[in-house]
């Protein structure tokens, strides 16, 4: 896979590293280990990724002998997780026209968005983590993983995959998981199985009708929507205006005297088209860095 437009493999492993719905730990190694059910099949895969100069290599380490279509939906997944399937040529040019969003591409230079391995992974997030703490929120769906998920090895390393629908369509409890969050998890995961959350189905949706339709399933309201479509089908061009975080780093950032409101955000944010999405990740990480010493863009 070759970057189009500036990009680093370092930066996004530092990002997952502080993305707490992750949990990712690197180990210090500038290698990214994967594992994640395939959208379409839902098969559990296991694949190491690296960057070596202008290109970006993946291979699936398991299972052993994948065959091409495994492949081929294997690369599209890494590509819309790691935001390459994006053209960032255009990238540098709105730093160029925003000083603001210019100085955050030189504090953080080639990073992109990271999303979810998928739009029902980013769907099942949202559920476990409503109404309860980001932290216990990742310690459940950490053990999700452990309990209900397929270990991968990476020879020293074993990375346990999150649950695949068809394990979820049939979850009636899990210790942490209360009220209704059991069944609209089953929902989540039939909406993924008969194909509702497909990234490239919700990508090639007119947002608004994307956002629609994501709310009709049962516990995804406003602010779950938008992050199943832009953390987990990848949309690069959105502004998250239900994020609150996102309205004080604007603040922040442009010297505004209080909250950004709607009216401004949709002002401000016209300079960063056709990369509305990157600029909100760098202003959340600048938010972020100088409060935690870590990214916890959850």
């Amino acid at each position: 896979m070759v970057p189009r437009g500036p990009f680093s493999l370092p930066s996004s492993i530092r990002f997952l590293e502080g993305f707490t719905p992750a949990a990712y730990a690197s180990g210090g190694n500038a290698v990214l280990e994967l594992a994640f059910p395939v959208e379409g099949s839902w098969e559990t895969v296991g694949v190491r990724v690296r960057q070596d100069g202008g290109g970006v290599t993946a291979v699936v380490m398991s299972p052993s002998s994948p065959g091409p279509d495994l492949i081929a939906a294997v690369r599209a997944q890494v590509e819309r997780i790691l935001s390459l399937d994006v053209d960032g040529s255009g990238f540098p040019a709105v730093g160029e026209r925003d000083p603001v969003v210019g100085r955050l591409q030189r504090s953080y230079p080639g990073l992109r968005p990271v999303g979810f391995w998928s739009p029902y992974e980013a769907a099942a997030w949202t559920i476990i983590g409503h109404r309860i703490r980001i932290r216990q929120a990742a310690s459940i769906k950490a053990r999700m993983a452990a309990e209900l998920g397929e270990p991968v090895s990476f020879g020293e390393r074993v990375v346990h995959a999150f649950p695949s629908p068809q394990r979820l369509a049939s979850l009636e409890s899990f210790p942490g998981l209360a009220g209704r969050k059991p069944e609209w998890l089953r929902s989540v995961a039939m909406a993924a199985l008969n194909g509702q959350l497909d990234a490239a189905r919700l990508r090639g949706l007119p947002r608004e009708t994307a956002l629609k339709d994501l709310k009709t399933l049962p516990g995804i309201g406003d602010f779950s929507a938008g992050l199943i479509l832009l953390r987990g089908a990848g949309d690069p061009d959105a502004v998250a205006y239900h994020e609150p975080r996102l309205a004080l780093a604007v603040r922040d950032a442009y010297g505004l005297p209080g909250p950004t409101t709607p009216e401004q955000l949709t002002e401000i944010s016209e300079n960063w088209r056709p990369y509305r999405t990157w600029v909100t990740l760098l202003l959340r990480t600048q938010q972020e860095v100088p409060v935690a010493g870590a990214l916890n863009c959850g």
